[in-house]
């Protein structure tokens, strides 16, 4: 009977196959193909893959199951066949490994967000999960190995998924930076626990980066774990070679590292992306000259995460007086600058005295309002508080933006001096503005609250402390006339659940429509402050209605903008239907913000004065 994957890591190191992804490209398989899918396909070629690794002296070889899951497998419109794929993916391996060789079943990350930066749920992303490793143990693994993960959320998930469906052990590996960290700033320490506490039976990283990188890394998790660890480096970091991207780490240079690797105490050893059977054949027999080092294993990771501050900042009142005046029940207002397109401010600012001496709270200023290039609204919120010493309200928008470079504009903010920002996702990028702009949208406004409220706490994106912690008074955006009422309740509970102080509306044009959204809202304790926008005309009242997404502005609203006069007259009727509106609705909001229709700010004051 052939040892089981336990017995084989009591007896020294394990050796892994290489990157099955390489071995299919350059058997004509393209990127644009599901390499997943290959499985029932070209059972043969998977097949024949697996044998050559398995020649090279692999001991235990991965399913071609890297991507089947059910988020990805949709992508190629393959969700229906996952089980197929993958029971097939653990045959085909099965086969090729003979009695003496372990097939590990592989689960790589779902290609989606979860909570807290994605829409998806940590129970449905478990449950994906489970429903993959349910069909690979029926395809006939040894183990599973989850590797290439990024976001330690979801590798929770994943772990607690898989070990829901089968008891065989994990290997599971987290992939690197080109700093050595996590790709969202974790140390390999720090993951390297979290493993263990979830119940990783082996924990290490693996792909991104080449070996050197690796063994660092390796070192600096080896003394905070009590488990096994492993190590799959790729071959090297990609180059592009008259149009291609080549892995030129040669099987010697990798075969180098993975003496190296043994002698750190890694346990399981492999290769990642652009390592062959080649490469594979070369750790062989590099690992035959080496005697392991054996790591001393201790009931619990020596290295203890750090403590939090003693101090946490509470919820309310923040660090600003508008965070103080909400928290107190009094009435604020708001009122919108919107940036200028150029870089001269000496308007804005002159403006912003203006409705400060009017008695406005702060300045609201948004962030590419309709996708145009304007000045950056985090530099004119500075420039404002400087030059004027009026509280601003930033906008920040997930369009433009990565998570990490979220996570460095808000430290900067904060270091700046601002401390209120409105979490919105943005808007769509315009082609016909800039046919060739592209949008991120690593996160939407959930996963900003989650970063930011995690900044509160005192803590970053990849777990790490961050000390002293911010003071954001955090605001949402929402729309009570939005076309599916529950599906904008369901998204808004959950920025209050990530951590939002206080909730902004989209223009209300029809306070019936308020009342409803309020009435649902009412046990939620969330200071509500409703949006305001004076009509400048018919025109622009139409223009609001039809082109804006999340605007409605009612029949009989555009009515009484149509039977206005132009100019002034229709200015003046705009200002008196906002008043109304106001007037109408204060006995059940926090405040009042208010946009000022091409840049007429005197609207604006005239709303706030009634």
């Amino acid at each position: 009977m052939a040892a089981s994957f336990r017995e084989k890591l009591d007896e020294g190191v394990v050796l892994f196959d290489g990157g099955m992804g390489t071995m299919l490209y350059e058997n004509g398989v393209f990127i644009n193909r599901c390499f997943d899918g290959v499985n029932l396909s070209n059972p043969s070629l998977v097949e024949r893959i697996h044998r050559e690794y398995v020649l090279a002296g692999a001991e235990c070889i991965e399913t071609n199951t890297f991507g089947a899951n059910r988020f990805k497998l949709k992508l190629h419109g393959l969700d229906d066949r996952l089980a197929a794929i993958n029971e097939a993916g653990g045959r085909i391996a099965r086969a090729a490994a003979g009695p003496d060789v372990l097939v590990a079943g592989a689960v790589g990350p779902l290609g989606i967000r979860i909570e807290p930066w994605g829409p998806t749920s940590n129970e449905e992303a478990a449950a994906a999960f489970a429903e993959q490793a349910r069909a690979l143990v029926s395809g006939g693994v040894d183990l599973f190995v989850l590797e290439t993960f990024a976001d330690l959320n979801e590798m929770r998930e994943a772990i607690a998924g898989v070990r829901s469906a089968s008891g065989l052990p994990i290997v599971a590996q987290m992939t690197l930076g080109a700093d050595g960290l996590g790709l969202y700033g974790t140390e390999p320490a720090e993951f390297g626990r979290r493993l263990c506490e979830w119940g990783a039976d082996v924990v290490g990283v693996n792909c991104s980066v080449g070996p050197k990188i690796m063994l660092e890394a390796i070192e600096m998790m080896a003394p905070a774990v009590d488990r096994p660890l492993s190590a799959q480096p790729n071959a090297g970091v990609p180059q592009n070679v008259e149009g291609r991207n080549m892995y030129l780490a040669s099987p010697e240079y990798i075969a180098e590292y993975a003496r190296r690797f043994a002698q750190a105490g890694v346990r399981v050893i492999g290769g990642c992306c652009g390592t062959t059977p080649a490469h594979i054949r070369a750790m062989r027999d590099a690992l035959r000259t080496v005697r392991p080092r054996r790591r001393e294993r201790t009931g619990a990771a020596p290295v203890p995460r750090r403590p939090r501050p003693a101090a946490a900042v509470p919820p309310r009142p923040k660090a600003s007086a508008l965070g103080e005046k909400i928290a107190s029940g009094r009435f604020v207002r708001l009122v919108e600058i919107v940036p200028p397109l150029g870089c001269d401010a000496s308007k804005i600012l002159e403006s912003a005295r203006s409705l400060a001496s009017g008695g406005v709270d702060a300045v609201n200023i948004p962030d590419s309002p309709r996708s145009t290039s304007r000045m950056s609204p985090l530099a004119l919120a500075v420039l404002l508080q400087n030059a004027t010493g009026v509280e601003t309200l930033l906008h920040y928008c997930c369009r433009d933006r990565n998570i990490l470079g979220i996570q460095s504009d808000l430290l900067g903010a904060h270091a700046l001096g601002l401390r209120n920002i409105l979490c919105v996702t943005g808007d769509p990028v315009r082609a016909a503005s800039y046919p060739d702009a592209t949008a991120v949208f690593d996160v939407d406004s959930i996963g900003l609250v989650n970063v930011a409220a995690g900044l509160n706490r005192g803590e970053d994106i990849g777990g790490r402390e961050v000390d002293p912690p911010t003071s954001f008074l955090i605001g949402v955006g929402v729309n009570p006339g939005a076309a599916n009422f529950d599906e904008e309740m369901r998204r808004f509970e959950w920025k209050l659940k990530a951590g939002a102080d206080f909730a902004i509306t989209q223009p209300v044009f029809e306070p019936a429509v308020f009342h409803r959204f309020r009435e649902r809202v009412a046990g939620m304790g969330v200071p509500v402050i409703a949006g305001i926008w004076p009509l400048a005309s018919f025109r622009n009242a139409e223009f609001l209605n039809n082109e804006i997404p999340g605007i409605v502005v009612p029949a009989p609203v555009l009515e009484r903008m149509r039977g206005a006069p132009t100019g002034n007259d229709a200015v003046r009727e705009g200002v008196a239907i906002a008043r109304e509106i106001l007037d109408e609705l204060r006995p059940h909001i926090a405040g009042v913000q208010i946009s000022a229709p091409f840049g007429r700010y005197e609207c604006a004051l005239e709303i706030v004065r009634s």
